[in-house]
């Protein structure tokens, strides 16, 4: 990663620009083209360091709730379980932990009925029963900004 990539990741990890064509704003700004800022981001991505590119909303500000959830997913099931997972557009992220509870996302839903519904489909495809749902009952927004 050399010093344009840094100043990529700088721009749009917070104020991704609102724009018809994002990357030639971010382009103009560090004298790059359009198509320059595209090919960096995508190597970028492919690199496994950007995860992706999405905007952040408090859920109940726009009609939503949001959840924890951590799963009991054995060994030989992780890969299935997140595959399945990811499927669910409420699922924001998934991260895997060293601890009983080892697969932990967050998931977004119209309803916590919507939700509840969508984790029982999740333990029926993939056999993982245990999956506990913590519903968020306080929103707490950090700005992570970090400085390349």
């Amino acid at each position: 990663m050399d010093d344009i990539d840094k100043a990529i990741l700088n721009r749009i990890q917070s104020d991704f620009p609102i724009a018809s064509r994002p990357f030639e704003a971010i382009g103009q700004e560090l004298s790059l083209s359009e198509d320059q800022v595209i090919e960096r981001v995508r190597a970028l991505k492919e690199q496994g360091i950007i995860r992706r590119i999405g905007a952040n909303f408090v859920p109940g500000k726009v009609g939503f709730v949001s959840t924890l959830c951590a799963a009991q997913v054995p060994e030989e099931k992780i890969d299935h379980f997140a595959q399945v997972v990811n499927r669910y557009p409420g699922v924001t992220h998934n991260y895997q932990r060293d601890n009983a509870f080892n697969v932990w996302f967050t998931f977004i839903a119209r309803s916590r009925e919507e939700i509840a519904q969508s984790l029982a489909r999740i333990a029926h495809e993939t056999g993982v029963e245990t999956i506990l749902n913590l519903p968020a009952t306080k929103v707490f927004k950090i700005r992570a900004q970090f400085d390349l």
